[in-house]
């Protein structure tokens, strides 16, 4: 009897893998409303797979990755920025025998003018192209493999991870596990605090090659901060544990000007108006990522000294009021909430109604690091209290980690390396709910490195009193 189980497992195996060797020529053959296959190619070494780039409705280009040792999973991988470009944070996934896909998102433009006076090109950017990608991808998996993917996953980042949550709330049968990584989700505000900034840091638009803070300044600030704040976690090891809680008195900054202080306290205290708090600043432990993104000047780009200016102007100009000579240095955000509302509705993800996706047995993994000028780790931990309030078990299908030290999608002084893909399949497929996942830093070729628990939220992360802080089990979890 266990002879013929063999010889019927046998038999069964050789069938797939001689339907996948014939595939090539039906991946070529196939027909899929409104898709076009371009090129098919097979990529031989470590990890052969054939490589499939094709394009969807006319705009939204594709490239869809088929390992020949499949693992029965399909893994999409986010973009970030305005894309643009096919892109496919997951990609390196197809080495572990992910089949797995990335868009463009629908246009070819590095910019945000892609989107003036083109609905379906922003409509494409917001969430469509994503889940037409997704769709697509799936199908020609079946066509190859000959089956459904057992798991499908999603992971991005910044964009990426706007897109991420964006799938849990608009398209929720379309993944079984996502991560969403430092998302950019509340368009909205956080193009708010990003022109507020530029209005603070470059008040005229035709100065764009200088400002009042500079680089050394900055890490003069940098410095001070870690100087007077850094213990208050009983840790002094150049990373602040809980920003939100850090005591400092910008005033207390003698050395600053008073411009210089009102222009930073731009970017610690976030935009308002006339009804109150549009979106928050950056936390204390941001600076040493302003330059890039918030206060420049680029020397490289003289009309956007920053990337926050790029992004901010580019989307006011394009999507909102479909100007690209719309001149900033004015605009005063009464008029907020109305002049996004349209675009805001096919951009943001800021929806907390969850209900479908945990239906469906799904399970959400959001990141963000502490130490982030691009986007506020401040917003996506409202996001998250608005989820525990609406839903008290939101744990049981959601986890949210704010990483001290962490810049945009990683780097900076923290401890923020995570196998975000092992840790959301391992939640899906054997029900392991990831508690203190533990990060680690500068561990390369049989070098341990440094290791540290990041806790679920609202749970923080304390060094015990004692112990090598370098290792992991020197600290523990408690609640907030």
């Amino acid at each position: 009897m266990k002879f013929q189980v063999f010889l019927l497992v046998l038999c069964l195996s050789g069938s797939a893998s001689a339907a996948s060797q014939r595939s090539d020529k039906a991946l070529k053959d196939m027909k899929l409303p409104d898709v076009e296959i371009i090129s098919i190619q097979h990529i031989d070494g470590e990890a052969s797979h054939y490589d499939v780039d094709g394009i969807i409705g006319g705009t939204i280009n594709f490239e869809l990755l088929l390992p020949d040792d499949w693992n029965d999973r399909f893994a999409m991988g986010g973009g970030g920025g305005f894309v643009g470009s096919v892109q496919n944070s997951a990609r390196g996934s197809v080495r572990e025998g992910y089949a797995t896909v990335g868009t463009d998102t629908g246009h070819q433009v590095a910019d945000g003018s892609f989107a003036l006076n083109d609905a379906l090109a922003q409509v494409n950017f917001g969430h469509v192209a994503v889940h037409r990608t997704a769709e697509v991808a799936k199908a020609i998996i079946r066509e190859h493999y000959g089956s459904d993917p057992k798991y499908s996953y999603f992971l991005g980042c910044s964009r990426g991870g706007g897109q991420a949550m964006m799938e849990s709330q608009r398209y929720p049968e379309d993944f079984d596990g996502i991560v969403a990584g430092a998302p950019a989700f509340d368009w909205a505000g956080f193009a708010a605090t990003g022109l507020n900034i530029v209005q603070g840091f470059y008040p005229d638009p035709e100065v764009l090659d200088k400002t009042i803070l500079t680089r050394k300044e900055i890490q003069r600030l940098f410095e001070e901060i870690i100087e007077q704040c850094d213990d208050q976690d009983g840790l002094k090891d150049g990373i602040l544990s809980d920003p939100a809680k850090v005591e400092f008195d910008l005033n207390a900054v003698k050395w600053l000007s008073t411009d210089q202080r009102a222009a930073i306290s731009t970017i610690y205290n976030g935009p308002d108006n006339q009804n109150g708090k549009i979106h928050p600043g950056f936390p204390i432990g941001s600076e040493m990522e302003w330059a890039t993104w918030l206060v420049g000047p680029n020397p490289n780009q003289s009309d956007n000294p920053s990337l926050g200016f790029f992004f901010c102007v580019g989307l006011f100009r394009n999507f909102i009021f479909n100007d690209p000579d719309w001149d900033y240095s004015d605009y005063d955000f009464s008029t907020w909430a109305q002049d996004w509302e349209l675009a805001a509705s096919t951009l943001s993800a800021v929806d907390t109604n969850l209900d479908e996706f945990k239906a469906l047995g799904g399970k959400l993994i959001l990141w963000h690091g502490w130490s982030d000028a691009a986007l506020p780790a401040t917003r996506t931990a409202q996001y998250f209290d608005a989820l525990l309030e609406r839903d008290p078990g939101i744990h049981d299908y959601a986890r949210l980690y704010l990483i001290p030290g962490c810049g945009h999608c990683g780097g900076g002084p923290g401890i923020s390396e995570v196998d975000w893909l092992s840790t959301i399949a391992d939640w899906v497929e054997n029900d392991n709910a990831p508690e203190a996942v533990i990060a680690s830093k500068g561990a390369r070729r049989g070098r341990e490195g440094t290791t540290r628990p990041l806790s679920p939220y609202p749970m923080r992360t304390i060094y015990k009193g004692d112990g090598d802080p370098k290792n992991a089990d020197s600290f523990l979890s408690v609640q907030p």
